[in-house]
């Protein structure tokens, strides 16, 4: 493959050395030794096994994996830090059913009312930090609508964020001794639903295509169990008429089907969203777990994506499958849940959780698991110019150094980023033609001063009493 110039202008050209790119032919991907990636402003200008001169910068360092810039499209940076270190090895759990009712949800909408918003602040600057060290380019992050923060965050520190604000039907959603959501009214008697979608609407007209664009909003109604009817059909009809994503918690614990099953005619949590119309090709839907087969049948016949986040079910003894989506036809991408932030890390989970679930040494092969974070699912969010390193995409660059001595020897650089490789060997992290991660490092501040800020504020939860009661169950 040897393109040639491409010029866009007077903007600022980076020029970066790969002894592998990776590129695609006829679709598919495809493996270049030994050449060079040129950026021209926000795009990338050219792909070359010969040195262009002149560039402004020049980064030429061997042993280099250039990737387009990895789409982690689930993670949670507020709650995942809230829970850090404190729901492992099974604490926190009431009778090992899920902590999202009993510690994340909870514990995060008192965390949004003790902090201030610098504090807030903080959280999602450490949060948006160990996203960019873990490799990710773009992110896809739902929240409570609490913490607008989180897009301050990221304008500040560059990373393309579709910001996801939740919506529920009611905010006070408790989880009863069995698992089971119960609803429970606002202040005023009701429901919160049209509340968060008038507060929706009011980011979206503030954030939607800041930072040059990088900024954008996906819709997320929270779950199956803490969304009613209305609100679901009302948010994926402005959804779509505003052509934004839609990402949804759907059959993420048993716990969520038996509840719809109760309150809608035996529906599956699947059949419930596609009774609405939810379920259609601009559905993320996160974690899937307990879908049954036929669920995930209606999901592949439908064009709903499966974001799938192993290592987060895999540290309370439950498997998530990547293989077992992608087996029944359903698009499955990859995100971290918020579960140590380290893309890398999640792949390698995502490969070997399903080797062992299928029995099958082929499963989830790393073509596979690199096109869930790159093509895949820039072709989920319609982003065809990303996930992609050509000529005129936009220039977001994953950069991997395979140098280290457990990358050596070398023969297929895509089994050693998902069998071998984490974030401690992400060398480069680039968006829209800037470089954020240089030599490992934030480029845009100081890291162990954002870090010590993040964790302080996280403190003050932990500090608080319904915290130790939630952990000390």
């Amino acid at each position: 493959m040897n393109v040639g110039m491409n010029s866009m202008g007077g903007s600022a050209t980076t020029l970066i050395f790969g002894s592998y790119v990776l590129a695609r032919r006829n679709g598919a991907q495809e493996v270049l030794r030994d050449h060079w990636v040129l950026l021209e402003g926000d795009r990338i200008a050219a792909i070359t096994p010969s040195r262009p001169a002149g560039a402004d910068r020049v980064f030429d360092r061997p042993g280099r994996f250039i990737l387009p810039g990895l789409l982690n499209l689930h993670n949670h940076c507020f709650s995942e830090a809230v829970a850090r270190t404190h729901t492992e090895d099974g604490a926190g759990r009431k009778n090992n059913q899920s902590i999202v009712y009993t510690v994340l949800l909870p514990l995060t909408k008192l965390g949004i009312e003790i902090l201030t918003p610098a504090e807030r602040m903080d959280v999602a600057r450490l949060g948006i930090l160990q996203l960019l060290k873990g490799g990710a380019a773009t992110v896809m992050e739902p929240f409570r609508n609490g913490i607008p923060e989180m897009f301050d965050a990221a304008l500040e520190m560059g990373i393309r964020f579709y910001g996801a604000p939740y919506l529920f039907s009611t905010a006070n959603a408790q989880a009863d001794g069995g698992g089971v959501v119960r609803y429970a009214s606002n202040a005023a008697g009701g429901e919160d639903g049209s509340v968060d979608l008038q507060t929706w609407d009011r980011l979206y007209a503030s954030w939607e295509g800041r930072g040059e664009g990088r900024i954008r909003l996906a819709m997320s109604p929270h779950a199956t169990d803490t969304c009613g009817p209305d609100l679901l059909r009302a948010a994926a009809a402005r959804a779509r008429e505003l052509d934004a994503p839609i990402t949804i918690h759907l059959a993420q614990s048993k716990s969520e089907v038996a509840t719809i099953r109760s309150r809608y005619g035996d529906r599956t949590p699947a059949e419930y969203l596609d009774w609405l119309g939810v379920l259609e090709p601009d559905l993320l839907a996160a974690h899937c777990i307990d879908c049954t087969d036929d669920d995930l049948a209606l999901m592949g016949a439908r064009g709903a994506a499966v974001l799938n986040c192993p290592r987060v079910f895999a540290r309370a003894g439950t498997t998530a499958a990547f293989s077992r989506f992608a087996g029944h036809g359903v698009r499955t991408l990859v995100g971290t849940d918020g579960y140590n932030m380290d893309l890398l890390g999640e792949l390698n989970a995502a490969a070997m959780i399903s080797k062992v679930a299928s029995g099958r040494a082929d499963a989830a092969s790393a073509p596979e698991l690199i096109d869930a974070v790159t093509t895949q699912a820039a072709a989920a969010i319609k982003r065809p110019d990303l996930g992609e390193i050509r000529p005129g995409a936009t220039a977001d660059l994953t950069v991997v150094d395979l140098s280290h001595p457990h990358l050596q020897p070398l023969f297929d650089p895509r089994r050693a980023l998902i069998w071998l490789a984490n974030r401690a060997n992400v060398d480069m992290v680039v968006v829209d033609g800037k470089v954020l991660i240089e030599a490992g490092r934030y480029a845009g501040g100081d890291e162990e001063a954002i870090t010590a800020a993040g964790a302080a504020a996280i403190g003050k939860i932990w500090a608080l009493p319904e915290a130790q009661a939630a952990f000390n169950n």
